[in-house]
């Protein structure tokens, strides 16, 4: 092979690489002695530092968040999609938790009822969205709207609807205090627990 000066190479077969075919037999030799390829990614690497390339490029790590051991290329997909303490959002709540804890908190979470101020019925938060979009409270007071505000005196309607908001919101702000002092406490106390096994 000729490259761009006139110059004739030759592939080393040990690095695939272009060598000056004057320097070819020394080149190998060289070669052979002190690099070797990576069977994983292909790179040829020092001999001496081969562990330390393994170690570093391609060695399964510790999941920080599980602790559980995971190939280094899909480390990041576990922990944003499958590391059972990744942190989640409850849908109903908002609360974030380890995705462990999700579908115990949402069965949970789900079945607390909200007043609905369309119908005056209590509705469990996993069949708000449902029965928003068939409440029969809806029609009706879209039709008695301007009647039912004709007959307020002093805005006691208004608020009523405003104190059972409130007495909601401050409801799941709460729940939202109680449950994150919980899992604080928690990740503390698995943390301590953490260190004095390593310490062990």
């Amino acid at each position: 092979m000729s490259t761009a000066t006139g110059e004739i190479t030759i592939v080393c077969s040990h690095c695939d690489r272009d060598i000056p075919s004057a320097n070819i037999d020394l080149h190998q030799v060289h070669c052979a002695r002190n690099l070797e390829k990576c069977k994983i990614c292909g790179d040829m690497i020092p001999k001496r530092h081969a562990d330390e390339h393994f170690s570093n490029t391609h060695a399964p790590v510790e999941c920080t968040l599980c602790n559980e051991t995971i190939d280094r290329e899909v480390l990041a997909v576990h922990k944003g999609e499958k590391c059972p303490q990744r942190i989640v959002t409850c849908e109903f709540c908002e609360f974030p938790l380890p995705a462990l804890d999700l579908a115990e908190h949402q069965e949970v979470c789900g079945n607390r009822t909200e007043l609905c101020y369309q119908c005056n019925s209590y509705v469990r938060l996993r069949e708000s969205y449902n029965h928003e979009t068939r409440c029969p409270g809806i029609v009706h007071n879209n039709v008695e709207s301007s009647r039912r505000n004709g007959r307020a005196t002093g805005g006691e309607g208004n608020g009523r609807r405003r104190n059972g908001n409130e007495v909601s919101q401050r409801r799941i702000l709460f729940t939202i205090a109680i449950t994150g002092i919980a899992v604080l406490l928690g990740s503390l106390f698995f943390q301590r627990k953490s260190a004095v096994s390593q310490v062990e």
